[in-house]
């Protein structure tokens, strides 16, 4: 397990010099990273704590096995690395029956409240881009919160109607098909039917109703497909935590056309930190894999679609100079050293993602 240190260590973040010189990068890639809005779409921080009893508000040296699948995040070392807030994950048991899933949400959701509550207002519940600026301006992490596996609502009372007001998006699948549709996953070659069903497309739907982002990761491209034809296109598509097939070939990954489709709608693709899905021969061993899938984006769907979705804590491998919260500095880096302008890296780190939710609730619009 991991070790966490003394509650006698500062909680602010640790000097910009100090960082730079520890990651061995320029202090203008830490000082960037840390004056730009940077906006994680995909983290599973909430595993460990359910899982062992990690405590994410603590700052801990590495996960129990270093840079693999655990142990990514805490408040602390978000805070070193400029993590201004997040898309936080409640992941769906998918083995679990339908009555179940709900029930288990329910309790996972009133944990979850109860660690923001923990915190003591540094983690702040937000659900625009409003709530997100007053949340920075007190010194908070914003927290969105997000479901992975929108099957936790099946037996909902009112299905995705049933989703508490904080919720800001929501995956329609994961590794595993469910009675809303088809994953990506090699799981698909055990369901006959790849598009979404009948329930997957009332969910988008309700999913529309409620200004909830539609998280097109995990999902297969028929139900892809089905999804894009039955969303509300006056509102953003997303793919939270991603690489394309542009520069790996993979089953996780996104076509061309999805991202297009995507780009389309005024929407963004994360990109993932998973090595597995990002890694090519002959290619990029450290993080630079990760910024060429997002230049990649760029060629395709233009710079506003590319933004940062890790998957840190999702038990993934993400490259071997990216081992935690503290290293999103080195993305910047890499970006610098390819000759990326600062209004370049600024939308890609955060300010993209702010516009696609800007653009799904708009100040005029309640939540």
């Amino acid at each position: 397990m991991s070790t966490a240190l003394s509650p006698t260590d500062a909680l602010a973040p640790v000097p910009v010099a100090s960082l730079a010189s520890r990651l061995g990068i320029s202090e203008e890639a830490v000082a960037l990273c840390r004056e730009a809005d940077l906006i994680d779409l995909h983290i599973d921080t909430f595993i460990p704590p359910r899982l062992w009893g990690y405590d994410p508000l603590r700052r801990h040296r590495r996960g129990p096995l270093g840079r693999h699948f655990f142990g990514h995040l805490d408040l602390p070392r978000m805070a070193d690395g400029g993590l201004d807030g997040a898309m936080w994950s409640i992941t769906t048991n998918p083995f679990r029956p339908a009555g179940n899933r709900w029930r288990s949400f329910g309790r996972n959701w009133n944990r979850f409240q109860r660690m923001v509550a923990r915190s003591k207002g540094r983690l702040e519940l937000v659900t625009d881009v409003a709530g997100y600026r007053a949340a920075r301006t007190r010194g908070a992490h914003a927290v969105m919160l997000s479901v992975q596996g929108a099957n936790a609502f099946e037996a909902a009372p009112e299905g995705m109607a049933s989703a508490p007001a904080e919720m800001v998006r929501t995956t329609l699948v994961h590794l595993t098909s469910s009675a809303l549709g088809c994953t990506n996953s090699p799981h698909a070659h055990l369901t006959s039917h790849k598009g979404l069903t009948a329930l997957g497309r009332r969910f988008v739907e309700q999913c529309n109703a409620r200004r909830i982002f539609v998280d097109l990761a995990h999902i297969h491209p028929r139900s892809f497909a089905d999804a894009v034809e039955v969303h509300d296109l006056t509102q953003p598509l997303i793919a939270t935590h991603t690489g394309v097939d542009g520069v790996r070939p993979h089953w996780r990954n996104l076509s061309d056309g999805e991202v297009r489709t995507i780009a389309d709608t005024g929407g963004v693709v994360g990109v993932i930190f998973a090595t597995n899905f990002l890694s090519r021969p002959g290619g990029p061993v450290d993080s630079a894999m990760i910024v060429e899938h997002m230049e990649h984006l760029v060629q395709v769907g233009g710079e506003g679609v590319v933004a940062v979705g890790s998957d840190f804590d999702g038990a993934i491998s993400p490259p071997r100079d990216l081992w935690g919260g503290e290293t999103y500095p080195r993305l910047v880096q890499v970006m610098l050293d390819r000759g990326w302008s600062e209004p370049r890296i600024r939308a890609c780190l955060g300010g993209n993602a702010l516009r696609a939710l800007e653009a799904l609730r708009p100040s005029t619009v309640a939540d």
